[in-house]
């Protein structure tokens, strides 16, 4: 399988980690650690360790490890766009199509990492448990000017206009979406730690479809004429 190149925001890095072997370790193994301990525990110096590395080699890719989280980001958006195109392209009907990219958002039908693209689950792992940190800083205003934020913004733009094609009276298409697709994250996330704030269950594969469904509830009767 080819390496997957997505052109995530140049502000995000200081050197193309898809350029080299040793930039490709530095994501993957980023990922890992990330889940493992959380991003408030992890340092460019844990990662240099596990890549058998130096943090002067990290901070040549990376200003610093947001700027790296955000860059995950970025990408796990690029590629959701990039899912959101194949399992749509044949398909007619607005209703068919939203339904099929709801169902790419939560399934983990993705290719695995094959030693050149990111492990695909363990990053919608890390952005079920990490996302909002990229956006919940002080300096959020300056990251949406330079653009940091408009993967995940297209991918809200595109389900938003598959609400209006099916509802083009409802008022609120990008309010609702914006809220389905953190509330995605949310459920997973208590399925996972917190089970008593939620009815979705974790561990008996059947989460994504009874969250799948939840999602559809919670759009359709919204968006009822």
């Amino acid at each position: 399988m080819p390496i997957l190149q997505f052109s995530v925001n140049q502000t995000l890095y200081l050197r193309n980690p898809n350029d080299s072997v040793l930039g490709r370790k530095i994501i993957s193994e980023s990922i890992r650690l990330i889940n493992q301990l959380g991003f408030e525990h992890f340092t460019f110096k844990k990662l240099a360790r596990a890549i058998g590395s130096t943090e002067a080699s990290v901070y040549r890719y990376f200003e610093n490890k947001h700027r790296l989280l955000l860059y995950l980001i970025d990408w796990y958006w690029l590629w959701m766009d990039y899912r959101f195109e194949v399992v749509t392209q044949n398909l007619k009907e607005p209703k068919e199509r939203l339904n099929a990219c709801l169902k790419a958002l939560l399934t983990d039908d993705s290719p695995g990492a094959n030693g050149h693209e990111p492990n695909l689950r363990a990053l919608k792992n890390l952005v079920m448990a990490e996302f909002e940190k990229t956006y919940l800083t002080k300096h959020v205003d300056q990251d949406n000017r330079e653009g940091v934020f408009l993967p995940y913004k297209t991918v809200c733009k595109k389900l938003a206009a598959l609400i209006r094609e099916i509802n083009p009276s409802f008022p609120f298409p990008h309010t609702l979406i914006s809220t389905v697709m953190l509330t995605a994250n949310h459920q997973l996330f208590y399925a996972e730690h917190l089970p008593s704030l939620t009815d979705i269950k974790a561990h008996t594969g059947h989460s994504d479809t009874q969250l799948e469904c939840f999602l559809q509830l919670m759009i359709y009767k919204t968006i009822e004429p």
